[in-house]
């Protein structure tokens, strides 16, 4: 062992805090509302192999350097190369949409290449079929705007200023193209100098000794975590999508985890669905299944960091080729946040079946596009609305999220850079599935449109198939679009759906959906449930009917409340919508 435990926690903390740190001046130099409010970003360190070493709770799903190392060999790179790419099914899922643009920079010590440092951003416009490039009615890739391969970018710090020229050309946006491209080169920069300061500080031999010992302590708790969570044999689990946007679906996500006598991990999804003619396709990266399984195992630990050692601990992922988490080229995939999200409650449920104690289901987040022209400009509104997560076995689950770390937008700058005026923001009462603990509530938005006229298109998930709960507790609420509502003009949206036209005076009604949750309704303590009524999360109806609870004149009764907690309803392992043994 070249560096030995001290140094190795110096190391690592001076790792994570340049990863910080390039994370920081996206979000603070990007022109884009995506970014710089939203924060759909990410930034992490790769060894000289292009493992991943250190990164952040916002995960990347993939390898994301092994599309640019195929095209480019490590020998052939220099100081001051960069290189970039959007390309999905190049990339085997790697970037899971076109949006997202990849930058990956080498750092050189002492003439040797010794580290990557990468940072990614979802960019608001590539091109493609409508403005935002994202659209429930695309039916291929390319119709979701212009796809980068591996391109060297940068060569010795000479910029290739014709290619950046060409992808700024497809932009609807092209200002924003050009200020969120130097904002992602210059945290690539920054994060470039800072590893070189390490390296200069420690040694190449020190600092890759320290790599290599975080992916390994990574592999080694994850695989302890997998031992005592999966027993020797196959647990199995299903979610639903609800559909695709073109009249297709449900479909469903089949997982099964094998603990082999030898102690090997597979993942078998050969039974998911086939994929979708519309964009909820995911094209899976092998290495998702293993890093979302780390990132659940190792949550909370500040002392540990999300890495690759993850994905390293599960040794085979089996996917099928024309299958939603496979689909063949060129499905379309601008939607596949919403099958992502169901992935990831799979794999949670993949953990509950086999006795362990992951969160209940939590449910897809939302995003609008609203697009339109004002005063002879365009405008492209795409807000990202948080949904509730589901209940933990010790707590609550976590209300109004958009996507980990990822942000609401505030209503001042909604109100400020586009035509809308938001006239009510809060809770979706109610949305939040009962249990023993509640299950996380979604949001409610209503926006006045003030443009005179604007297209909308809306993707919500979770409609038919809500999110569940699980241990006796229930299902979230599920999410709704309405137009007008309580007036003559009343009219609800498509769930997956584009081309609504809405007008100047108009009132979109936005709610999201909830987490499920965790535990028998009967058994959370009235107290807590008179809390949640009087803080706005869930009615004295709901109180009086999920969990038996009876409020009157802001205070328990409870004589009342006892009485009624005598019927307790039966309960099964999982529900949605009723309580069955096995979700399908």
């Amino acid at each position: 062992m070249i560096c030995d435990p001290v140094t190795l926690e110096i190391i690592r903390g001076a790792t994570r805090a340049a990863q910080a740190e390039m994370e920081a001046l996206l979000e603070r130099t990007a022109i884009s509302a995506f970014i710089r409010e939203k924060k759909d970003f990410y930034t992490a360190v790769f060894d000289s192999a292009g493992r991943l070493a250190v990164g952040s709770n916002v995960p990347v799903f993939g390898d994301v350097t092994a599309p640019v190392l195929a095209a480019f060999p490590i020998e052939t790179m220099q100081p001051g190369d960069l290189y970039w790419f959007n390309d999905c099914y190049g990339s085997q899922g790697a970037v899971s949409h076109s949006n997202d643009q990849v930058f990956l920079a080498p750092v050189f010590h002492a003439g040797e290449l010794c580290a990557f440092v990468m940072g990614w951003a979802h960019f608001a416009d590539i091109g493609g079929l409508r403005p935002g490039s994202i659209s429930p009615d695309t039916t291929d890739i390319f119709q979701e705007g212009i796809i980068i391969p591996p391109t060297k970018l940068a060569t010795a710090g000479i910029l290739n200023e014709a290619v950046l020229t060409i992808f700024h050309r497809n932009s609807r946006f092209p200002e924003q193209s050009l200020g969120d491209t130097r904002a992602l080169m210059a945290s690539v920069d920054v994060g470039v100098r800072r590893m070189a300061e390490i390296l200069q500080r420690f040694g190449g031999a020190v600092v890759a000794d320290a790599l290599h010992q975080l992916l390994a302590r990574t592999e080694a708790l994850v695989r302890e975590r997998l031992r005592e969570t999966f027993a020797p044999g196959t647990h199995e689990f299903t979610d639903v999508v609800d559909a695709d946007g073109h009249g297709n679906g449900p479909f469903h996500l089949r997982l099964a985890m094998t603990r082999t006598t030898d102690d090997r991990f597979i993942l078998d999804t050969t039974r998911t669905d086939d994929q979708a003619a519309g964009p909820v396709n995911y094209l899976m990266n092998p290495q998702m299944p293993g890093t979302a399984l780390g990132l659940f195992f190792l949550g909370g630990d500040a002392s540990q960091v999300c890495n690759a050692g993850g994905a390293q601990a599960i040794d085979e992922v089996r996917l099928r080729e024309g299958s939603l988490l496979a689909p063949r080229f060129p499905a379309p995939l601008g939607l596949r946040g919403v099958t992502m999200m169901r992935m990831l409650a799979a794999l949670n449920g993949l953990v509950n079946v086999a006795g362990g104690s992951a969160p209940a289901s939590h449910s897809a987040y939302v995003i609008i596009l609203l697009r339109g022209m004002v005063r002879g400009h365009g405008f492209l509104m795409s807000d990202g609305v948080g949904v509730g997560y589901g209940a933990r076995p010790d707590s609550d689950g976590i209300d109004a999220v958009y996507f980990v770390a990822q942000e609401n937008y505030p209503v001042e700058f909604l109100e400020l850079n586009y035509p809308v005026r938001l006239l009510k923001y809060g809770i979706n009462r109610d949305s939040g599935g009962s249990g023993l603990y509640r299950g996380g509530c979604g949001l409610l938005r209503e926006y006045e449109v003030l443009a005179d006229s604007a297209m909308l298109s809306m993707r919500i998930d979770g409609v038919d198939h809500p999110s569940w709960g699980v241990a006796g507790g229930k299902s979230g609420g599920s999410g709704r679009a309405t137009v007008n509502p309580g007036t003559p003009k009343q009219r609800r949206l498509v769930a997956l759906s584009d081309r609504n036209i809405l007008h100047r005076g108009d009132v979109l009604r936005l709610e999201t959906g909830g987490g499920g949750g965790h535990g028998h309704p009967f058994d959370r303590p009235p107290e807590r449930v008179l809390d949640d009524v009087l803080d706005g999360f869930v009615s004295t109806t709901a109180a009086l009917e999920q969990y038996g609870v009876v409020i009157r004149d802001g205070s328990v009764d409870a004589a009342a409340t006892l009485a009624r907690r005598t019927s307790r309803p039966p309960a099964k392992a999982f529900h949605r919508g009723t309580y069955v043994d096995v979700l399908d």
